[in-house]
């Protein structure tokens, strides 16, 4: 009956088409089973990529932590197994004393005394450039300096570093370091000022200049230049005689001391 029946006489039959109520409600049933599909326009779910990526940041950032804290604790526990424990010091025994007496046993690249300077014994921490230097320091431990008999013992903790912010605005550690040099088997019987020279001829514009160990037969000291190129050429001093001895230069792993002294405020 209904065959011929059109409500739009001019429409061809091909636009005709039933409704269908799974065309309507198929996305919606699909997104609520599955909460992590693309939404019904075709886009994926941004905001459950944001949150995987947060994830994978959030634990990146702690593995690199994690190593970090690693590699930190590895070199303290380096630093302390080149480092001795010294106690019983006289208090008129100096640091420059101390590193002339424990050079004999290797290179020292730090001599902290600490304590009271007004107490009659005094204590310090000696560290080497090698664990072995450190070990055979120990046999120091007993001998009598000034007027008391020190101790020497396996250090249980590492120097601090010396703090940038008491060094000049203008400079941090690290940048003197690079300029720095640290100089042993040094002619007792030479000045300072020989020293300096014997370097700025060689090398260039000598800014300061420390020895130590005037009590002993060879000395060290610490030569910083103008430039870190400096530096570096007076690494090609080591073998050549300064006065009647072959010295040996190696890059210093410290500022000198007076340096920091300076930039401390006075009262």
């Amino acid at each position: 009956m209904f065959s011929n029946f059109n409500l739009n006489p001019t429409a061809d039959d091909s636009s005709i088409s039933l409704y269908n109520p799974f065309d309507f409600f198929a996305p919606i049933l699909l997104n609520a089973y599955h909460p992590d599909s693309n939404n019904i326009n075709g886009h994926p779910n941004n905001n459950n990529n944001n949150n995987r990526s947060r994830r994978r940041s959030k634990h990146t950032s702690r593995g690199r932590k994690r190593l970090n804290e690693r590699a930190s604790k590895a070199q303290s526990q380096d630093r302390i197994k080149r480092t001795v424990y010294v106690s019983d010091i006289d208090r008129n025994i100096t640091e420059d004393r101390l590193v002339a007496l424990f050079s004999t046993y290797g290179q020292v690249l730090e001599c902290r005394v600490c304590g009271d300077p007004h107490s009659r014994l005094r204590f310090a921490f000696v560290e080497f450039a090698d664990e072995n230097s450190a070990r055979s320091a120990l046999n120091l431990s007993g001998i009598m300096l000034g007027f008391s008999q020190v101790k020497v013992l396996p250090s249980k903790t590492a120097i601090l570093p010396v703090n940038p912010t008491l060094l000049p605005k203008s400079e941090d550690e690290k940048e003197i370091r690079a300029r720095t040099v640290y100089c042993t088997n040094i002619d007792k019987k030479l000045s300072q000022d020989e020293v300096k020279y014997f370097f700025k001829a060689r090398c260039g514009e000598v800014s300061h200049i420390k020895i130590l160990g005037d009590h002993v037969q060879s000395r060290i000291a610490f030569v910083e230049f103008m430039t870190a190129e400096s530096a570096v050429t007076a690494l090609d001093c080591s073998g050549q005689n300064l006065g009647t001895r072959p010295i040996k230069v190696s890059p210093s792993k410290t500022p000198l001391k007076d340096r920091v002294a300076r930039s401390l405020p006075t009262n």
